[in-house]
This record gives structure tokens, C-alpha cells and sequence, in this order.
């Protein structure tokens, strides 16, 4: 027989071919003016600060999967590909990249000329993750590509930002911001990290303006004190209440300023006194307002102090602690400094501390849209999966504050506001600039700030289909059918799309949202001679987690993928050492609703594995496969009982793989896909079928029809997560029957006809199943029945060390009427001389025996092997004897059996009572042979 595959699978070839050849097709585009159901995902948009990282293979692959099904059930099925602009972080890379080239900072540069850079950089960087994207098999409508800065975005940000403007949702005010003083630039509040650090309490004293006497306060940014305007007790507090509306002297500033009281100043913690520093702290910022006190500024943009900081203007903040505290002490006013723990805001993006600083910003109002974000979640317009986010995201909204959306980068959406120094205001959604100023320029400019990214990504499920336009793809696409994202940006973009989409659109923008956990990668480090730690290099890494290399006083644990911990994992090595379907395969089988996912090469390994397990099995039923399509078209002749089994299977694995992919378990589509195919299909029917196949009859190719029946449908199971392999499978069946014609003769066989008939796996029909009352719950259990015998078998085999292509007797003792007629079942699965049910002459010789539901299975060892056996049982009662005489030297020791726990007495006796029993058994085996 002509070979149809070749013997190894080689996924490089295969992957680009069928990735062109559905482009080619145009498979992956939509037609918004069918009539087919709709179904839709708007993808998570890269940023295009870089490369992909192995989280967005994650999810998109998991969306491709998505995908992929609901175009084999039919549907009208949208995957709309772009990527977002990433404000402070893309300026910040290119910014990053000029310094290392030119030598040359941002504000070295003319704005327009800076943004030239990060456009330029934005083309090579969207041209590398599009083709990254294409490698991980993402089936996009990439005809409808889009970034978040595109002119179809731009009209839509400036249309509602001017929509919200007149409505009074958005405003201009002076707040206290949380200030990133690297990049410069106002971050919202979920935008901040939190860390515990070490650090200290300073304790300074306040004196009195009047008579003698101080207040202490204790501080943890003791540089904050220069620009205190008031120090405030607790109006519960008795040791302060005559103190009330007097004032204290500012050492070092010598500003005079009040004793105030507020129910905010817990009298428990500390002295009972705080310092109270509106510009610098949101509490004192509250307490400020609530007291009419001053606002005093000592901080420049980029993190020094400013001309309130006297003779420490120009220090960074860092620098002007140490410079107060050495002043503070010097006049007499430290008092003692213990140790402190605290959590400290970092930014997400450049890592700096974040100051709380005072800025003129621009906000959206909230407190409208909370109600509206509960219930959406609350009455089921939204469902967040897996529910147990559910608290986390109403915790966040219960605590929700106006959201900052004013940014001060030159890289984003340039906030559509122009301002005459008359005072006059233009909210101006139209592009250049608007008529006014147009015609009168002087004294009118635009605000110098952008947009917080997020803002334009909120309008990512509608402004892909065409807002603010009334397009063909808003009406059929919007709102689109599910979200699958990292849980990371439940706050950042979920909560946010959610409430403009239901602002702007009157409804939610998906129905549901399916939340995937972050991946971690195994760092391993050992202990340098400083005490610190040296992290294993990438290469040692791989080594360690293949189990190539012994972590020999290594550590290791799961963290967070970073490049100097060397745990990262990059997606697309992976796809070039183990194949595209074998790490999409892996991803979906970790992807189990944990919040937090562990992975390491091995689940790569064994996944290219089980492909390598696909192309053989499918291998071979192709070399086998002498069908022609007018015989297949005739269809099933009577089905034996392994028939009826492997059908029952198939169709209860279609209702299964339904249901996984409706939840969103990832995980368990993955590894049912796996076990019908390598387990069900393999392992058990193609080698139940071998027999009849080879015997080259009419009943051969009726095992033929269902082999080629059960491959056509299991491969097309798998297809949503492992299109290449399959795809290559599909098209080798399809071409050994180019001109097959429907038939009616069973279901089985039209169904698989009908696949066939299509141009290609990706658009073949997914399986459905085809009648249920094929599924039998008695046939299934009758073959798990002889499933438990053959794995005995298989076991005494093992234990006996037979070759594995040797062949025994089995005899079977025992009510055999039931599995007496599938003897030839018991026989095609393990390797047997004879196969015999309760024979009158009983073996003579030794036999190795098991017990299976009260069926006695007995092998008699072959006479050649006898010798082997006895030496290896004379070498287990040797070993058995020594492991009895130490535990009874050890329960004869008076100080062990009196001194030891009496728990780890009886085990040790338990052992002995044990270790007895095994040696008696082995014995009686030796006396038989």
C-alpha cells in the first residue's frame, strides 16, 4: 500500500501552507448582510510597544478557538484584529530607543517631529505582531484591521468625548492625582501597583506658637512637612481638646499654622497627631477641603521641589529627606525613628513611586454610572466568568472615584478642547481645527494633553464596527457575542467598556466575559556567596524544566515571567521547537478558570507528542483505507458491538465538547479531545479493528467506513484548537474521495460525507450528534468492564517482565457468560497464544493471577521465562527478608518502641505486618515454580 503521510509530522511545512491557503480563500472573512446568525469578538489589542508575550497567545488563542467553532456550527463568525497605542508605554520605549541612537530626549524634539518617530516605530512594531499573530493561527477578518489611534478611532473618541463634554460628565478641575514623575504624567487610580516596603516612622515634634509645649507627629515622608498648613486631632481625643483652634510653629518652614479637629485622625494610632499635607496625600486632601485650608505645592513634574521647597528646591524627594531629617535634628525637634512597614504606589509602567501631587486634570464624573456597572453584572447583562470575580469587580465599582482621563504625553488622542485666552471654550470633534479659530487664529490653542488610553479602548466594541457611523457591521455585530481577556484588566477595560457601550449603544457591549488567568513561568536561583540570589540562565532554565539537568541546590518557585529571573517563556521559540497546534493545545488544556497558570516546557513536550499520536493514528487508517466512494456512499452495513461502542463514545464526546466550549473550560475541550483520540480512538477501537481490517473482506471495509467515520469526526472536534494538523489530516481524506456525492444511506455516513463535501476543515460542519439514543450507557459499561480485564492482564504481564511482543495463555475463571462473547475483543487488545473461559484441565505450572469484579484471571508463565522468574522472585524474598529483619530490630529496641510517637510505632508495625504477607505471597509463587 502506498504510503499516504510521511512517517513524522513536520509542523513548519504544514502551518504556513494552510494558513495561506485560508487567507487565499478568504475563509476568514465576514459578510455583515447574510443571513446567518451572528457571532463576534473584538480582539484585546496588543500594544505595539513590542512583541507578543505568551498572555496574549493565551487569549488569543483561546478566542481563535472560539472562533473557529462557531464558524464550523454556521454562524456568521467576527474576529476583529487591531492594536492600541499604549501611550506612556510606547513613548516611553521610543523615547527609550531615540536616547540610545541620537542621544536625543523627547523634549529635545519638536512635538510633530517626536510623533513621526512613534509612528514609524508603531509600523514596524504592528507588521512584526500581526505576522506573530498569524503564527499562532489567529483566524482574523484582517481586511478589517484596526489600531486605536486610526482615523476611524479618532472621529470616535473626539465624538464622544465632545458627547459627554456637553453633558456635563466630563470636566476640568485642580485634583490630587496620583503623578508618575518619570514619564511625567497623571496615572488612574487602578493604574498604581502596591508594594510593601521597609521603611521608617519619623517622629518630629511641632512646637506651640504659644507657651511651651509641642505636639508630636509621626511621619513616613518627613520632605512633606515643608509644605504642611495644619496638624489635626481627633475631636474625641481629651489629651488635645484645649488645643483645638490653636496653632503650631512649622520647624525649618517657621510658618504658623491651626490645630484642627476631624473624626478622620484615629486618637489609637501613633500620638493621636497628624500632619495635614492637602497637596501631597488624598486624606489631607479631604480634610483640606472640609477646613478650607490652603493648598501648598512643593513638588516640580519631574519629582524635585519647587520653589516652597526653600533651600531644598531643585532635590529630589529622596535627596530632601535626608536634608530635613539632618535639619530636624539639629533643632531639636526629632524625637525618635522606629522601623515601618508600609505600602508604597508604584506605576505600572515606569516602576517610579507615585507622588499624590496637584494638577489641573481632566476627569469623567462617575457617581452616574456606578448603579448602571452593578446591575449590569447584578441582573445578568454581563456574565463575568468564573462568577467567583463577581465581588472583586462590585468592590471596585463601590469604590469607584472619578476617573482622570487627561494624560500629559505627547503619544495618544489629543484632547479635542481649544481655549482662547479670552477665556472662551471649543469642544471641537471634528479633525484640524474647528471653523472659529480657523478664521481667527491668534490667541486660541488646543490642549497639550492626551487621553488616558483606556479611554479609547471603552469604545473598542463599537468603534470597530464603525461608530459613530450607522454601519452594516454595528447593526449585525454589536453587541458582540464574548470577551476573553487576562482578569489583570477587569478594572482597566472591562468595567470601562461595559459602561460606555451601555452610554453610547443602550446596551451592554458582550454578553459574556470569560476571564483567564496569568501565566507564571518557574524561576530557579541559587544562593550566591554576597547571601543574595543568582538567577539560572535561560538556557539552564530549559534544561530544568525538560528534566535534562538535576536542580542540584537549586531553588524554585512560580513567579511572575521576567527576563532577568529567566522564566520567560516566548510563544513563538515554543511554536518553532514544538509546533503551533502542540502550544495551542497546552495553552487551552492550563487554561482551568485558576487565577494564576503554571507552566513549563513539559506541557509543550507532551502535547507535540499527542500530535505526533494524531498524524500516526491517522496515518494508518489511511494506509488501510481501500474504499472507494461508491462504496462508502452505500453506507453501514450491521454494526458489531465494538462499532456500537466507539459510535456511543463519539457522540456523548459532541455533547461534551459543546458544553466545555459554552462554559468556557478550555481545558477540559482540550484534554476530551485528547482522550477520544488517543485513548478511545487509538488505544482501544483501531486496535479492535485491526483484526477484521487486515482481513481484507466485505467485513473490512465496513471497519473501514467507521474508521474513516470516527477520524473525519474526531479531527474536526479538535480543529478549534489544533487547526493546522487537522486541516492537513482533512484535506489528505478529502482527496482520496474528490468525487463522492451526498447519500442518504445512515446519518453516519452523511455526515461525514457532508464534511468531504466542504472546500475545508475550517469551514467543514462541526459534529453534532447524530442520534441519541446511540449513546448507551450499558455497551460503555460492558467495555469498561473488558477494559478493567485487559488492563489486568496488561499488568500481570508487566509484572512477569514478558517481552512485549510475546504471547501467553489467559484463562478466565469465574460467571464468564457476559464477556465470554467478546473474547475477540480481549484478544485484540492485549497478545495472546489462547484466550480460555473456565477450562476443565486447570494449568499445570506457575501462574500469575489477578482479580477483576470476582473474575479470576490466571496467565501461566512460559516455560522459557520460568528460570527468569524464579531468579527475580529468589531475588524479591531476599530483599523482603532484610526489610523484615531491620523492622524487627527496630520494634525490638526497648527506646524505640517506649520514646517514638505512637503513631510512627504502629505504622512501622503496620509495615512489618505488610512486608510478612509479601514475602509469604512471593514465597508461595518460588514453591510453585
Amino acid at each position: 500500500m502506498e504510503e499516504e503521510l510521511p512517517k513524522a509530522y513536520n509542523p513548519d511545512v504544514t502551518e504556513e501552507k494552510w494558513y495561506y491557503f485560508w487567507e487565499r480563500k478568504g475563509v476568514f472573512h465576514v459578510d455583515p448582510l447574510s443571513d446567518k446568525e451572528p457571532y463576534c469578538i473584538v480582539m484585546p489589542p496588543p500594544n505595539v510597544t513590542g512583541v507578543l508575550h505568551m498572555g496574549h497567545a493565551l487569549v488569543n488563542a483561546l478566542q481563535d478557538v472560539m472562533i473557529r467553532w462557531k464558524r464550523m456550527e454556521g454562524y456568521e463568525a467576527l474576529w476583529v484584529p487591531g492594536l492600541d497605542h499604549a501611550g506612556i508605554s510606547t513613548q516611553t520605549v521610543v523615547e527609550r530607543d531615540l536616547i540610545a541612537k541620537t542621544g536625543k530626549r523627547r523634549s529635545d524634539f519638536e512635538r510633530k517631529e517626536f510623533l513621526g518617530h512613534v509612528w514609524k516605530w508603531k509600523e514596524k512594531s504592528e507588521d512584526r505582531i500581526v505576522g506573530q499573530l498569524k503564527r499562532l493561527g489567529c483566524s482574523c477578518d484582517w481586511l478589517r484591521k484596526r489600531f486605536t489611534m486610526d482615523e476611524e478611532s479618532n472621529l470616535a473618541v473626539r465624538t464622544l468625548f465632545k458627547k459627554m463634554y456637553e453633558e456635563g460628565l466630563i470636566y476640568q478641575g485642580d485634583y490630587l492625582v496620583n503623578w508618575d514623575p518619570v514619564t511625567e504624567t497623571a496615572l488612574a487610580d487602578d493604574e498604581v501597583e502596591y508594594e510593601e516596603r521597609e521603611t521608617k516612622l519619623w517622629h518630629f515634634r511641632y512646637p506651640l506658637e504659644e507657651g511651651e509645649g509641642h505636639l508630636t507627629i509621626a511621619t513616613t515622608r518627613p520632605e512633606t512637612m515643608l509644605g504642611d498648613v495644619a496638624v489635626a486631632v481627633s475631636p474625641k481625643d481629651p489629651r488635645y481638646k484645649k488645643l483645638v483652634g490653636k496653632n503650631v510653629v512649622l520647624p525649618i518652614v517657621n510658618r504658623v499654622i491651626p490645630i484642627v479637629a476631624d473624626n478622620y485622625v484615629d486618637p489609637e494610632f501613633g500620638t493621636g497627631v497628624v500632619k495635614i499635607t492637602p497637596a501631597h496625600d488624598p486624606n489631607d486632601w479631604e480634610l483640606g477641603k472640609r477646613h478650607d485650608l490652603p493648598l501648598i505645592n512643593i513638588l516640580n513634574s519631574n519629582g524635585t521641589l519647587n520653589e516652597n521647597g526653600l533651600e531644598y528646591e531643585g532635590l529630589s524627594m529622596e535627596e530632601a529627606r535626608r536634608h530635613v531629617v539632618t535639619r530636624m535634628k539639629e533643632l531639636g525637634h526629632l524625637e525618635k525613628i522606629d522601623p515601618y512597614t508600609h505600602r508604597v504606589g508604584v506605576s505600572y509602567r515606569s516602576k517610579a513611586i507615585i507622588e499624590p501631587y496637584l494638577s489641573k486634570q481632566w476627569f469623567i464624573k462617575m457617581e452616574p454610572f456606578k448603579k448602571k456597572l452593578i446591575d449590569a453584572v447584578k441582573k445578568g447583562r454581563v456574565k463575568i466568568i468564573p462568577k467567583n470575580w463577581e465581588s472583586t469587580y462590585f468592590h471596585w465599582i463601590e469604590n469607584l472615584r472619578d476617573w482622570c482621563i487627561s494624560r500629559q504625553l505627547w503619544w495618544g488622542h489629543r484632547i479635542p478642547i481649544w481655549k482662547h485666552e479670552s477665556g472662551k471654550i471649543i469642544c471641537y470633534e471634528g479633525t484640524g481645527r474647528p471653523p472659529e479659530v480657523v478664521e481667527n487664529p491668534e490667541g486660541w490653542s488646543q490642549d497639550p494633553d492626551v487621553l488616558d488610553t483606556w479611554f479609547s479602548s471603552a469604545l473598542w466594541p463599537f468603534s470597530t464596527l464603525g461608530w459613530p457611523h450607522t454601519t452594516h457591521e454595528l447593526k449585525k455585530f454589536y453587541p458582540n457575542s464574548t470577551l476573553i481577556t487576562g482578569h489583570d484588566i477587569l478594572f482597566f477595560w472591562v468595567a470601562r467598556m461595559i459602561m460606555m457601550g451601555e452610554y453610547v449603544m443602550g446596551e451592554a457591549p458582550f454578553a459574556e466575559t470569560s476571564l483567564q488567568g496569568l501565566i507564571f513561568g518557574k524561576s530557579y536561583w541559587r544562593e550566591n556567596k554576597e547571601g543574595g540570589i543568582t538567577y539560572a540562565s535561560l538556557e539552564e532554565k530549559k534544561a530544568f524544566d525538560l528534566g535534562t539537568t538535576p536542580p542540584k541546590e537549586v531553588h524554585s518557585k512560580w513567579e511572575k515571567m521576567s527576563k532577568s529571573k529567566g522564566n520567560v517563556i516566548d510563544p513563538i521559540e515554543i511554536i518553532n521547537t514544538y509546533g503551533t497546534d502542540a502550544m495551542r493545545m497546552a495553552l487551552a488544556a492550563s487554561a482551568t478558570h485558576s487565577p494564576q497558570i503554571d507552566l513549563d516546557r513539559r506541557r509543550f513536550e507532551e502535547f507535540k507528542n499527542f500530535a505526533n499520536k494524531v498524524w500516526n493514528g491517522s496515518r494508518f487508517v489511511l494506509m488501510n483505507l481501500t474504499l472507494t466512494a461508491e462504496e462508502f456512499q452505500e453506507g453501514l452495513g450491521p454494526l458489531a458491538l465494538e462499532d456500537r461502542w466507539i459510535l456511543s463514545v463519539l457522540n456523548r464526546t459532541i455533547e461534551e465538547m459543546k458544553t466545555h466550549f459554552e462554559g468556557y473550560h478550555f481545558d477540559r475541550a482540550a484534554m476530551r479531545s485528547y482522550t477520544f483520540f488517543w485513548d478511545e480512538f487509538c488505544a482501544y477501537y483501531v486496535e479492535m479493528a485491526k483484526p477484521t481490517l487486515f482481513a481484507k473482506n466485505e467485513a473490512s471495509k465496513h471497519k473501514q467506513k467507521v474508521l474513516l467515520i470516527v477520524l473525519l469526526a474526531a479531527i474536526r472536534l479538535m480543529h478549534p484548537i489544533a487547526p493546522f494538523i487537522t486541516e492537513e489530516i482533512f484535506q489528505k481524506l478529502k482527496e482520496r474521495f474528490p468525487h463522492i456525492k451526498p447519500s442518504n444511506a445512515d446519518p453516519y455516513t452523511a455526515e461525514a460525507i457532508e464534511a468531504l463535501l466542504s472546500p475545508a476543515c475550517i469551514v467543514s460542519p462541526y459534529p453534532k450528534v447524530i442520534n441519541k439514543k446511540d449513546i448507551s450507557p450499558e455497551i460503555e459499561e460492558t467495555f469498561a468492564f473488558l477494559n478493567e480485564i485487559v488492563y489486568a492482564i496488561r499488568n500481570i504481564r508487566a509484572e512477569m517482565q514478558l517481552p512485549p511482543g510475546a504471547k501467553t495463555d489467559v484463562i478466565i475463571e469465574g460467571k464468564t457468560e457476559a464477556i465470554e462473547p467478546h473474547g475477540s475483543i480481549i484478544s485484540s487488545l492485549v497478545r495472546t497464544q489462547s484466550l480460555s473461559f473456565n477450562p476443565e484441565e486447570k494449568p499445570s505450572g506457575f501462574t500469575s493471577s489477578a482479580l477483576v469484579k470476582g473474575l479470576k484471571i490466571l496467565i501461566p508463565l512460559p516455560e522459557e521465562l520460568q528460570e527468569k522468574e524464579k531468579k527475580r522472585l529468589e531475588k524479591e524474598v531476599e530483599k523482603l527478608t532484610g526489610q523484615i529483619a531491620s523492622l524487627n530490630k527496630q520494634l525490638s529496641n526497648p527506646n524505640f518502641v517506649e520514646r517514638a510517637p505512637a503513631e510512627l510505632v504502629n505504622k512501622t508495625k503496620s509495615a512489618l505486618s505488610e512486608t510478612e504477607e509479601k514475602l509469604a505471597a512471593t514465597q508461595e509463587k518460588l514453591k510453585q515454580l
